[in-house]
């Protein structure tokens, strides 16, 4: 990781924070101090990291976070001194990774970063693995009708229609899928 995108209305905090992640070893470190500057940044320079405050002007850190991760997969942490129970909700929503309480100390941002980084790479990971899974089940929905239709316009027991499909699958190197498709395209 080596470029962080920080967001915070206060200049001493963004002071503060640059200082301990130049520590840390980040080449770049973008800083700005609204919300809509941070969206507007974080398209611009795609950070591996963003730190937002909660409150700020213009666009709060939470809901510049939720448009940040609908086309971003980066880890965000909220830098806040609010922990109530609706800011914790809202934050949960928008995909917010972790939390700096205000005043940060120097030594709980290394752990935050690591939390948020792992955690946005498990979600992505569940993501794909969501997609994939539906994929596989709308594939086997499509091979059963198939599989039926071929059992009903050709007198095939189950066995024998797949054992046919897996066929024209091997012969034409098509997936089993493909093949499903057209035959329901041909014999629908």
């Amino acid at each position: 990781m080596r470029s962080v995108l920080i967001c915070d209305d206060e200049p001493i905090i963004r002071m503060s924070l640059k200082n301990k992640l130049t520590e840390l070893g980040f080449d770049e470190i973008v800083e700005c101090g609204d919300g809509e500057q941070a969206v507007r940044m974080a398209f611009a320079k795609l950070p591996d990291v963003i730190i937002l405050d909660v409150s700020m002007p213009k666009k709060d850190g939470i809901a510049a976070a939720r448009e940040i991760r609908q086309r971003l997969k980066v880890p965000i942490i909220l830098l806040t001194a609010c922990y109530d129970a609706d800011t914790v909700a809202r934050a949960r929503e928008s995909g917010i990774g972790g939390f700096l309480a205000k005043p940060f100390r120097e030594q709980d941002l290394w752990p935050a970063i690591e939390l948020a980084c792992a955690h946005a790479e498990e979600v992505e990971l569940l993501k794909e693995q969501v997609e994939d899974l539906k994929e596989t089940l709308e594939s086997r929905k499509i091979v059963e009708k198939a599989k039926g239709i071929l059992m009903q316009n050709q007198g095939l027991t189950e066995p024998e229609a797949f054992r046919k499909m897996q066929k024209l699958a091997m012969d034409k190197r098509k997936s089993m899928r493909q093949i499903a498709e057209a035959i329901l395209l041909t014999e629908a």
